[in-house]
């Protein structure tokens, strides 16, 4: 028998979010296409929240659509659980964000969430991040030299060229870097004048995974 479509998988696994969504609270969002399930699933049950701080404005728009008041997190103190989704993700729940350039915003609506709730399907589960290119949001004076102390490190950048930020800047996607251990690479990446974050969430890693698969929502 075939196994369930990777937009079912999607489907299911942001609807699964939702138990995890306490009544009365402003709900932190994500941005990408599995973020996007659960906008739609969160659409059907809004009368549950007070609303939603957006990690993107696509998000925002996409919530503003579905009926969804989204407030500006400088308004709302801690959030109860961020919900989004990762384009890699290990069993230690260690993630490689960014794919939609959306990095600097989702990483600051997960530091002001109690929990992070990441959910993907079943082909986003890796041994070991590195497969998929990791995004950095850098200040755009700074795009080559940073693309040589992303080199320096044995890195092979990729100016994302026609790609602007919500905040102004660009991304540098960084082939083949061997992330034996992402805290100390998050770290060492930040630390590059210039660089504005980059997509490894490890610091502050997901606190809950929910992984949708052929055989239902699996919790690491």
């Amino acid at each position: 028998m075939a196994g369930l479509d990777q937009n079912e998988k999607k489907r299911r696994v942001a609807a699964a979010a939702l138990a995890y969504v306490p009544d009365g609270c402003i709900v932190g969002v994500g941005t990408g296409s599995t973020a996007n399930c659960f906008i739609d699933a969160l659409a059907s049950h809004q009368a549950r929240i007070r609303g939603a701080v957006a990690s993107s404005e696509a998000s925002e728009a996409r919530l503003r659509a579905a009926g969804i008041p989204v407030f500006d997190l400088n308004d709302t103190g801690e959030l109860a659980v961020y919900v989004d989704g990762a384009d890699e993700a290990t069993r230690d729940r260690e993630l490689v964000k960014g794919g939609g350039g959306a990095l600097t915003r989702e990483k600051i609506v997960a530091a002001a969430s109690a929990r992070f709730v990441c959910v993907i399907d079943d082909s986003k589960i890796v041994a070991r991040l590195g497969r998929f290119p990791l995004p950095v949001e850098v200040i755009p004076l700074a795009r080559s030299q940073i693309a040589r102390a992303l080199g320096a490190l044995g890195g092979h950048p990729v100016w994302r060229e026609g790609f602007v930020t919500d905040n102004g800047n660009v991304i540098l996607d960084v082939h083949g870097l061997d992330i034996a251990d992402p805290v100390a690479l998050e770290t060492e990446l930040n630390q590059i004048t210039g660089v504005v974050t980059n997509g490894l969430f490890a610091r502050r890693p997901a606190d809950l995974l929910l992984v949708g698969g052929d055989d239902g929502v699996l919790q690491i």
